[in-house]
């Protein structure tokens, strides 16, 4: 019997391969004019367009009214948004690739004893389902070359800027194993003198921090509060290890962990946000404020409650995306579900991409009560994300208040007066809030995400 982790491995060193030779170009559209960006989109958005109307029904119908061989950017207004339950819904109707269904895809899921290539260079995943909604979703083989280039020329750009180096050890704190994207597209060594090291995410976090002990890696990739946690171990002296580049990804980077993490290395810090759907949207330069959005690859919509472009400084409801690189399931005005702001003047690292500012959490992670009280994740934070004894923390939302996990050696009383005065002010007064210290708390077992706010059943 043919072991498919090693098949899988062999197919996906061709597929790095073209990942690195076409992160030079992707490097060089990082200080592309404006102009220059925008002619480049606006082709790769008629060419997206043109396929999106021939090959798929749920998009011929959307397009009726737009012509791809002259659309711009202010022409997509004419198109609905996609919701998440369309493209789980109408599935079929979306995928434009004649031999792949939803079916198919959700057997290669069932079955898949390692990451695999189905085909035509065809790569499936699927979410965690930590917005409520499971999702399954092909990415095809110059898909995946161009979201691995958006997830990494920020930092090939800046290690190339700070000088030779020499070898580097580069370790991955991802889900670990399918069926999450995670791993494939972070797991890049981005030259020949780069090692990779996977260390699951999910696991034990003593186990995780042995295994960053023993690999020293002169850069970290993972998920933002594994990445912070480890950085508070280095400021107690639990762990001796000394990146000179970090990158995080998969969750909102909270103020408290990207604050450890410069305490605890100083270092350039490229926070990306992304998801399954589209790939990457946004990735931080590691100088100046905020994430710099793939504009050549991504178009971002921030819009009012009916779906119209609002001005840069105007209050958006949601925020569209249309991920230019995906066209085996193409999404064409998808609202994320994120809040962004857009962040005014240039950045200090020369680059036209324009920047948004760091996304600190989705809107779905505000908890909304039978009363009619919105309470929004920051109140939370604010208490639970300051507090130098918390190392992890989890919020369940009840009827009437929440429950919350944390990991350390706090003062759970003087942290329970606190949250329900951090509350009170957002209509939920005399909150009934309990606090609980834990040796762990579960992380997905698929994605290795820690998902911190856990809302009610809506």
């Amino acid at each position: 019997m043919s072991d498919p982790k090693a098949a899988y491995e062999r197919l996906r060193g061709a597929h790095l391969a073209a990942v690195r030779a076409a992160l030079e170009d992707h490097v060089a559209r990082v200080d592309w004019s404006l102009e220059r960006i925008e002619r480049y989109r606006t082709q790769r958005l008629r060419s997206l367009l043109a396929f999106a109307r021939e090959r798929s029904p749920f998009h011929a119908a959307r397009l009726a009214t737009v012509d791809p061989a002259t659309a711009t950017v202010e022409d997509l207004v004419r198109i609905p948004p996609m919701l998440k339950s369309d493209a789980q819904d109408r599935w079929d109707a979306i995928v434009t690739a004649p031999r792949v269904d939803r079916a198919g895809a959700e057997a290669v899921l069932a079955s898949q004893q390692w990451f695999s290539y189905g085909p035509d260079g065809l790569q499936v995943f699927s979410s965690g389902g930590s917005t409520g909604v499971r999702g399954v979703y092909v990415w095809d083989w110059d898909q995946f070359v161009t979201l691995a280039c958006l997830a990494w020329r920020w930092q090939v750009r800046g290690a190339r800027r700070s000088g030779p180096s020499g070898p580097s050890v580069l370790g991955v704190l991802e889900a670990g194993g399918p069926p999450h994207a995670s791993t494939p597209l972070f797991d890049v060594a981005t030259d020949d003198a780069m090692r990779t090291v996977v260390i699951p995410a999910a696991a034990p976090f003593d186990e995780v921090r042995a295994a960053v002990a023993d690999a020293r890696p002169t850069q970290l990739v993972g998920y933002a509060s594994v990445i912070g946690r480890l950085a508070r171990e280095v400021t107690a002296g639990r762990l001796d290890v000394a990146p000179t580049r970090v990158s995080t990804n998969s969750e909102p980077l909270s103020d408290e962990d990207r604050d450890a993490i410069t305490a605890a290395w100083g270092v350039p810090v490229h926070n990306l946000w992304g998801s399954t759907e589209i790939g990457v949207q946004a990735v931080g330069c590691g100088e100046g404020e905020g994430l710099h959005i793939c504009a050549d690859e991504v178009i971002l919509e921030r819009v009012d409650a009916d779906g119209r472009p609002v001005g840069p400084d105007e209050p958006a409801v949601r925020t569209l995306a249309t991920g230019l690189a995906g066209r085996t399931f193409p999404f064409l005005r998808y609202d994320l579900g994120d809040e962004v702001t857009l962040l005014p003047g240039p950045c200090p690292c020369g680059s036209a991409m324009p920047r948004v500012a760091s996304i600190t959490g989705r809107r779905d992670d505000d908890f909304r009560y039978p009363t009619g009280a919105t309470v929004p994740a920051a109140a939370f934070r604010y208490v639970l994300g300051t507090d130098p004894a918390i190392a992890e923390y989890q919020v369940r939302q009840t009827p009437d208040g929440a429950e919350v996990l944390v990991v350390g050696t706090p003062d759970v009383d003087a942290v329970t007066a606190a949250l329900v005065t951090s509350v009170a002010p957002h209509g939920l007064a005399d909150a009934a809030i309990r606090v609980e210290t834990v040796g762990r708390i579960p992380r997905h077992a698929a994605t290795g995400k820690l998902r911190r706010f856990v809302a009610l059943p809506g």
